[in-house]
């Protein structure tokens, strides 16, 4: 059975709340032998922590994704650094831009999004990015601040150009669900142009379940969809697609 890697995975959501332990046991039993939890809040990154201390398969990411870092100041931030200290906290993320929701103002996400750059510098741990309708300000600041780091752009939504300006900077591209559904064509052009040494796997779930399983609870065992439709689309077996994805991700977070 080829093992998968699911790099972005949150499974602390509200969605989890009934039966949390029996689909995390389900995934490892389906052969998703490592999964990152991945932190957007403060709330989160205690949760994603406590959840790798539960699951020997599950790790954590600490992060505060844009949307949510109104919540941080000097004393919020020196608190979860504090959680780094775990030696299964393996990246710094989600964090980054999002002008979609601009739940926040501009400034203050950048504001955020840099010192937590500069934390994953200090940590020499690799960056989880979120960016949407943010791609020039994502770009300027990781050419600036994020050079030289480990990271990927996870569910990457930008164009194929965009994303080999990513791999030239070390940055792994993280594909998920969308790159399934038959309006994802932007994506699919990603996978053909990103070689297959830079991509990753993830589900971002609950969120972005692939087809068949669109509109539904997202899980890590639809990792195999994916993975099938980028065989597809490389014109390569599933099992080197599998296989390569896992070095990747291995690598990625150095676990």
């Amino acid at each position: 059975m080829n093992k998968i890697f699911e790099t972005h995975a949150h499974y602390d959501a509200r969605q989890f709340d009934g039966d949390r332990e029996e689909v995390l046991n389900s995934a490892y039993e389906a052969g998703i032998e490592k999964i990152v939890n991945v932190s957007s809040s403060l709330a989160s990154c205690e949760k994603s922590v406590e959840l790798s201390q539960k699951f020997p398969f599950v790790y954590a990411a600490v992060g505060v994704h844009p949307d949510e870092v109104g919540a941080l100041n000097e004393d919020t931030f020196a608190w979860m650094k504090n959680l780094y200290a775990n030696e299964k906290v393996v990246a710094v993320g989600e964090i980054g831009l999002d002008y979609y929701w601009n739940t926040e103002p501009h400034a203050v996400q950048k504001q955020w999004f840099i010192k937590q750059l500069h934390l994953a510098r200090e940590l020499n741990l690799p960056v989880i990015v979120h960016s949407r309708d943010a791609a020039a300000d994502t770009l300027e600041v990781i050419k600036e601040y994020g050079k030289g780091l480990r990271g990927v752009i996870h569910c990457f939504s930008y164009s194929a150009e965009l994303a080999m300006e990513y791999v030239k900077l070390g940055y792994y591209i993280g594909v998920g669900g969308v790159v399934t559904f038959p309006n994802g064509r932007k994506l699919k052009e990603v996978v053909q142009a990103v070689p297959l040494e830079w991509i990753v796997l993830e589900t971002d779930c609950p969120y972005l379940s692939p087809a068949p399983n669109r509109g539904k609870r997202n899980v890590s065992g639809n990792l195999v969809y994916i993975a099938q439709e980028i065989a597809e689309l490389k014109g390569v077996g599933y099992g080197q697609v599998v296989l390569q994805t896992w070095k990747n991700a291995e690598k990625l977070y150095a676990i």
